[in-house]
């Protein structure tokens, strides 16, 4: 960590000592992350996880005060750690004893993951910031174009499949979502007895649908795995118009997670290959989009 970073993370953990206790040992880097950089710390005896964002996260969509709003609705919901403190753009969050759900896990807690989001979705509360993919991808552009990057063939085969996604799907009825279900940010507490969801940066009013093809795409769920997601969330089986409007949202969580890489490769100051991140979220894009079942699940979304 260079000099700079340190004092100012010292900064902070000083102003938290007034209202938290005192401060002990040192903080403890977190590794896993790619936007922000986390510490577990210790405050008065209690342990913590303190986030700091990445240098220009707000460009990447973020809000501050969305992510506090939505993390404390799902703490009250019991499927999120609890939020402690703000300092500045800097999160403080109850630290949990966990490990992260493995991938051999996903499949047996798809019913309890699904309950958690539906939960959430009808949670009720109002966030302050909109997340649609289609605009974020326009938004994207304009950054990565302001700082002379390349967007690429990939990126334009998004904008047109999320284009062709929202004239059947269009965002209607917003309601809070995660937006964010990479695996790492689904965990299981000691014991194995709750699995939480935690990084709610990108939590915004969306479509819950997306919560559903973003979950299904990043954790390689299969045809039969989706059924059980789409059956445990809504508590009846899955029509086949439900079944394509995932398909899709699959393909609008690649566009999205493609062109996130794109705008990271211009602004993040971390050590990772943002471009191979995109390339490989924009070809499984392409293969998707290539296939004779995209039209077909087009037409089956339409209605």
């Amino acid at each position: 960590m260079v000099a700079g970073a340190v004092g100012e993370l010292n900064d902070i953990l000083h102003d938290l000592e007034s209202s938290l206790g005192p401060r002990s040992g040192e903080p403890a880097p977190l590794e896993g992350g790619i936007t922000n950089r986390n510490y577990r710390v210790t405050l008065g005896g209690n342990d913590y996880v303190l986030r700091r964002p990445g240098k220009d996260t707000s460009l990447l969509g973020i809000d501050r005060a969305g992510e506090r709003i939505a993390n404390e609705a799902a703490a009250d919901l019991g499927i999120a750690p609890a939020v402690v403190a703000c300092a500045g753009d800097s999160l403080l969050t109850r630290f949990i004893r966990c490990r992260p759900v493995r991938s051999s896990e996903l499949a047996a807690a798809i019913e309890e993951i699904a309950q958690a989001l539906r939960a959430f979705h009808d949670s009720g509360i109002s966030l302050p910031s909109t997340f649609w993919v289609p605009a974020l991808l326009d938004d994207y552009a304009r950054i990565v174009r302001a700082r002379d990057g390349e967007l690429g063939e990939g990126y334009a085969r998004a904008v047109e499949a999320a284009a062709r996604i929202e004239a059947v799907l269009p965002l209607s009825s917003p309601r809070p979502c995660h937006n964010d279900l990479l695996a790492g940010n689904i965990i299981r507490s000691d014991g194995g007895t709750k699995v939480m969801l935690v990084d709610w940066e990108y939590a915004g009013m969306g479509d819950p649908r997306f919560d559903l093809g973003n979950l299904s795409v990043n954790n390689d769920f299969d045809e039969d795995d989706d059924d059980r997601l789409l059956r445990a969330y809504t508590g009846a089986p899955p029509s086949a118009r439900m079944r394509a409007a995932l398909k899709l949202m699959r393909v609008l969580s690649d566009a999205r997670e493609g062109a996130w890489g794109v705008v990271q490769g211009v602004i993040s100051e971390l050590e990772f290959d943002f471009a191979r991140y995109a390339r490989e979220h924009f070809d499984r894009l392409t293969a998707a989009v290539c296939r004779p079942d995209f039209e077909e699940w087009l037409a089956a979304a339409r209605g």
